[in-house]
């Protein structure tokens, strides 16, 4: 039997936490595209706990065994690392949520934790939910949000917040005026949302200034930041506290699996919580909301993320560069109405992507693999040229997804926004006409072409 105490196994946790810190500050030594190759994944932990494997195992058991009830007790009260079971964390987790917080931080010295989720939209609930608690002290709550974003956010603030919690939305119709921002933020207010790029829209904000703002009235930004990743945009850096990825688009481009990231710098802002939950945001929604709730991803999706995140940059800066020459020409097309494409110079705010939108370790900026084109219609209210243009596809798929390595169309108002309603599309501007374009990785002549012989069907 063993007679390790549990003092004995609380010191091996302050061992393994200490030695995870130094790998820490070795990876961040390291350029972007190496970090998101080996992660704090090395030969140490392969030869000590993997036989040697040089690929980060995929752990597909439930759950850990523990050399004595001592070892068990440290883990279980969260005095020694370890993943007890699958349903709060899990080994192939980790090298997921490691690499992720070491590229979302990548060339700062900030330090962030990961958690890894099911879905994009459990991870923008594990993000949100613990700002919206009753705290006797503050008024009626409520949160501000950018109304341009995906149609499952959307969703999930409207109707299971507002309609059945009672939580008001405070929706900012225009991201880039920063006066309205700030006059939908009261002492009430909990936490400040947005899109960067928004889904479908492709809507853009002034991440510092609205951080800024956030903080002036004690509270956290939190960005979804799917569609730029952080080979393109990096919130942390610019001010934000929390930053969530739906990983089932680009940084997931294997279209086999759904996963969700939320990253959060250590010490955020916030009016409500411990100082615990502050000091470590998303290690302690781990520990506590995320292990009752159980959003868990299952460590599969874990490893087949992980595999592609490996090659995000190359990926990130082909797909932007070909999405740059279809808008392009997209944008000369007679049938075409408008083209939304952050690159081009027409876009809105073009000059705020310019500061924002830059291909990681270059200095050439890049604008992601998303664009919203509008046909021309003889009426405001018709779909009658885009849904041609639509069916006309035959080489680019017609689905929701996004972020692939195929090129995906979607005509948005009829699927991913169509449960919010006329209103609901009204305040994220989204027109019947409107077909948002994930362009993914074929050669771009191939991809024009096939746009070409669809609007010849109008």
């Amino acid at each position: 039997m063993s007679k390790r105490d549990l003092q004995h196994w609380i010191k091996v946790g302050q061992q393994m936490t200490a030695e995870r810190s130094k790998k820490i500050k070795i990876a961040k030594t390291r350029k972007f595209d190496t970090v998101a190759v080996h992660g704090l994944y090395d030969l140490q932990t392969a030869l000590e706990s993997n036989g040697g494997s040089i690929m980060e195992p995929t752990y597909l058991s439930t759950a850990q065994a523990y050399e004595n009830s001592a070892e068990m007790e440290a883990g279980l009260s969260y005095q020694m690392p370890n993943w007890c079971y699958s349903r709060i964390a899990n080994p192939s987790n980790f090298f997921l949520e490691e690499t992720t917080a070491l590229l979302e931080t990548y060339g700062t010295d900030i330090e962030a934790s990961c958690c890894a989720t099911a879905s994009g939209m459990s991870a923008i609930k594990t993000a949100t939910d613990p700002f919206l608690v009753i705290d006797d002290k503050l008024g009626p709550m409520n949160f501000v949000a950018s109304a341009k974003v995906y149609g499952g956010s959307f969703q999930q603030f409207w109707i299971r917040r507002r309609e059945e919690q009672g939580i008001e939305v405070r929706w900012v119709k225009n991201p880039t005026d920063l006066n309205e921002w700030a006059s939908l933020i009261d002492e009430n207010t909990r936490f400040v949302y947005g899109e960067f790029p928004s889904n479908p829209t492709v809507d853009i904000f002034d991440i510092e200034k609205v951080a800024d703002l956030a903080h002036e009235n004690g509270i956290p930004l939190i960005i979804d930041a799917t569609c730029a990743s952080p080979a393109l945009t990096r919130p942390l850096e610019f001010g934000a506290d929390i930053v969530v990825q739906s990983a089932t688009k680009v940084m997931a481009t294997n279209g086999t699996t759904i996963v969700g990231l939320m990253t959060a710098r250590k010490n955020i802002v916030s009016k409500v919580g411990s100082d615990e939950m502050k000091a470590d945001f998303a290690i302690w929604a781990k520990l506590w909301p995320y292990r009752d709730n159980g959003p868990g991803l299952h460590p599969m999706g874990a490893i087949l993320t992980l595999n592609d995140m490996r090659t995000l940059r190359s990926r990130m800066a082909q797909m932007s560069e070909t999405a740059m020459t279809v808008s392009k020409w997209l944008e000369k097309h007679p049938k075409v109405d408008r083209v939304f494409y952050p690159g081009l110079e027409s876009y809105h705010a073009h000059d705020l992507a310019k500061k924002y939108m830059k291909l990681v370790d270059s200095d050439k900026n890049a604008y992601g693999f998303m664009l919203l084109v509008e046909i021309k219609e003889e009426n405001d209210d018709d779909s009658v040229n885009a849904r041609k243009f639509y069916d006309g596809l035959e080489m680019t798929w017609r689905a929701t997804d996004l972020g692939r390595v195929k090129t995906v169309a979607t005509l948005n108002a009829i699927s991913t926004h169509q449960q919010q309603g006329e209103e609901g599309r009204a305040l994220a501007s989204l027109k019947p006409n409107a077909i948002r374009i994930a362009v993914g990785m074929e050669n771009v002549e191939d991809i024009i072409a096939d746009f070409e012989k669809a609007l010849d069907a109008i």
